[in-house]
């Protein structure tokens, strides 16, 4: 086992879990999540059913990462960023059926308390500012921030 899983961490026996990756107090890898090489998931952090989180990537504490969202290589998640994978959420109707996919590219940051809307792609390398609300794709570079978040400048 070249990875450190924390003794409180539980893991879904169907997730994979890449070299050198290292997972925190209290967190919950799901079935058939597969977590790239080089990965570091903070505390009390849950990744859903059949996430894919990309190489290099680090997930800070309290995130929940549901099923429908994939995270490219080195994506940065502040603490307690929210996803979310259905856009009209009832407590008594069920609704697995309909998760919406959200694709976070290779290189974002989010900033803390963030909270990403489902059915966007947020593009390469563009940064969102902490507490801000993604109700729309982000431009590859671009510096977002607001609720909602709106391009500010190029970072590149």
């Amino acid at each position: 086992m070249n990875f450190f899983i924390h003794n409180t961490a539980i893991i879904d026996r169907s997730a994979t879990i890449g070299e050198g990756s290292k997972i925190w107090h209290f967190s919950h890898i799901s079935e058939n999540a597969k977590i790239g090489k080089n990965v570091i998931i903070g505390q009390n952090v849950f990744i859903g059913k059949g996430v894919v989180v990309g190489d290099g990537c680090k997930i800070q504490n309290n995130v929940s990462v549901y099923e429908g969202v994939t995270l490219e290589e080195n994506v940065f998640v502040g603490p307690s960023v929210v996803f979310t994978n259905v856009n009209m959420p009832r407590a008594n109707i069920e609704q697995k059926d309909k998760f919406i996919k959200t694709l976070v590219k290779k290189g974002v940051s989010i900033g803390a308390n963030s909270t990403i809307i489902c059915g966007n792609t947020l593009g390469e390398n563009s940064f969102i500012g902490a507490g801000s609300l993604v109700t729309k794709n982000t431009d590859a570079n671009g510096l977002y921030y607001g609720a909602p978040a709106i391009w500010k400048k190029k970072l590149i």
